[in-house]
């Protein structure tokens, strides 16, 4: 897949049927909210891709090896167990494909260096100190026991340019959610067609709207759907009470997990979470991230 039909696929409205994503409450889902468009610039920039593409890579490509490069060169079985979601034959072939194509080293400076240019032109002459100096707080203050995404992702060195470091540290705070959401599905029991499907219904979307975009087959979404009916977690194509009451426990323990990172930042947050949402808004804007509601709130 390559950049304009990533557009075409993932820029679309959001489907008929589609209801509003659950209001974001918790402040450290408040904080993932408002950054996420500016955490995840390096997948959506026309910017990136198109660097990325001078390398070989096409935007599944890009993705795979983009983000799993905060691994290190693990083999493919590790990049799968960390993504979970997707289906692991993908993850292999797209892991592999783009290993052939471009080294660890060239492709992380490729990455960085036209993701901090893009978001550079995207933010203009704003300063971003403040809200840096801020998430590396929580950032410190973050644990990355059971967390690979977020304890490579942080091992990394610290781009020099400030809004390559905003970049970053956007990042690094939405890994170390993702990972602990993982956890926490885990922790319930679930596997990973499963995950997509509570996670769909729960932000509002119909039955497969999400999950089908991780290419399970439709035999393995179907089976898990019949599986989840039998547990009563769905009722018909929705989550039953039982269902939503289990994917509220799941989002609170995430937020949970996160604890630590909302207690560093402290009484900063309010504004932090203003500031960046009018920096993920620009980016929405500038058609760097999707416009859709339900993909900033499924991530």
């Amino acid at each position: 897949m390559d950049y304009e039909a990533a557009l075409e696929a993932f820029f679309a409205p959001s489907p008929p049927g589609s209801a509003p994503p659950p209001p974001a409450t918790h402040p450290a889902r408040r904080l993932r909210d408002a950054f996420e468009p500016v955490a995840m610039h390096a997948v959506w920039s026309r910017q990136t891709n198109e660097a990325l593409a001078a390398l070989g890579l096409n935007f599944l490509t890009g993705y795979v090896w983009g983000r799993g490069s905060a691994l290190g060169e693990p083999a493919a079985a590790v990049v799968v167990s960390s993504f979970a979601v997707f289906e692991p034959g993908l993850i292999t072939t797209l892991y592999e494909e783009a290993r052939g194509k471009v080294g660890r080293t060239e492709l992380v400076e490729t990455r960085d260096e036209a993701t901090g240019a893009s978001l550079r032109q995207v933010l203009g002459d704003t300063d971003v100190s403040g809200v840096v100096s801020t998430l590396r707080r929580g950032i410190d203050a973050a644990d990355g026991t059971g967390r690979p995404m977020f304890s490579g992702l942080a091992s990394k060195p610290w781009p020099e340019d400030p809004v390559g470091q905003l970049w970053r540290a956007c990042d690094i705070i939405r890994e170390h959610r993702g990972d602990t959401h993982i956890a926490a599905c885990v922790g319930a029991g679930l596997d990973p067609v499963a995950m997509n499907i509570l996670t769909e219904l729960y932000v509002g979307l119909p039955l497969y709207a999400y999950s089908a975009s991780r290419a399970w087959p439709q035999e393995t979404l179907d089976a898990t759907a019949d599986h989840l009916r039998g547990s009563g977690l769905l009722e018909g194509d929705r989550l039953s009470k039982e269902g939503r009451r289990l994917r509220e426990d799941i989002e609170a323990r995430t937020d949970a997990g996160q604890r630590a990172v909302v207690n560093a930042i402290g009484s900063d947050l309010d504004d932090t979470v203003a500031q960046l949402g009018a920096w993920s808004t620009a980016c929405v804007e500038a058609k760097a991230f999707p416009p859709s509601t339900h993909k900033r709130a499924a991530g």
